[in-house]
């Protein structure tokens, strides 16, 4: 089964679209996509080749995403005595895991280390090898998680699947949200650096208040639904 037909599902895909879209203009990945994107663009012959490779990139991260999400979600609700302690759980563990991912896009979690990481010779490498290469690079730099990434993706993107039982859709859907921001910047660095450096500024300057809006919504709605849910208070 793919995904199920709860009447909260548009919800559910609205979030995914929304964690994807966070995940893509936080910190971290909102700096590295730009940077690599600046490097694409370097070894870009034309504007048109540019458009395309930040395209491909966008979709190498959206491909990502689809895959590691769809897969991990599948093996959880493939191993029947985990997937029916989820199933049965999963309402109670929704809570908790939102007031954690929200502590940690509040910064309240420090020293959490980084899951991934691309080498500066291979990150020359793959923006050398022409419109392939652009793809691979997105494909590679959504694997390499910072802490807001993690987060988002494995405390609130997974669980999230696991819940509706979607090995795909919410996994696509999340990894479209991540790619959008990412194809606008390279339609801006086509265009032209200029117009590409005024949107970073403007993306960093939404961040400010994006994320911990986000951080502190999803600590209430943690705290609501462990009050609920978890402890039954309601």
């Amino acid at each position: 089964m793919n995904i199920d037909s709860s009447p909260s599902l548009l919800v559910a895909v609205g979030t995914a679209v929304g964690l994807g879209f966070l995940t893509s203009v936080s910190p971290c990945p909102l700096a590295t996509n730009v940077a690599a994107m600046s490097y694409v663009a370097r070894y870009s012959a034309s504007r048109r080749t540019q458009l395309w490779a930040g395209l491909l990139y966008a979709i190498g991260r959206a491909l990502a995403y689809t895959l590691v999400g769809g897969l991990i979600t599948w093996g959880l609700l493939s191993a029947p005595s985990l997937s029916s302690f989820l199933q049965r759980h999963m309402n109670q563990l929704i809570g908790p895991l939102l007031v954690l991912v929200g502590m940690v896009l509040l910064g309240m979690l420090p020293g959490l280390p980084s899951f991934g990481g691309l080498s500066h010779s291979l990150h020359n490498r793959l923006a050398t090898w022409g419109l392939g290469g652009s793809g691979l690079l997105g494909f590679v730099f959504a694997l390499a998680f910072c802490p807001v990434s993690a987060a988002l993706f494995f405390g609130s993107l997974l669980p999230l699947a696991v819940q509706h039982k979607s090995t795909l859709v919410l996994p696509a859907v999340y990894g479209i949200g991540s790619a959008a921001p990412v194809l606008v910047f390279g339609i801006a660095i086509a265009i032209g650096r200029e117009v590409a450096g005024r949107l970073f500024e403007r993306a960093k300057s939404a961040d400010r208040w994006l994320l911990p809006a986000s951080g502190w919504s999803m600590v209430a709605i943690g705290v609501y639904l462990c009050l609920t849910r978890t402890f039954g208070l309601f």
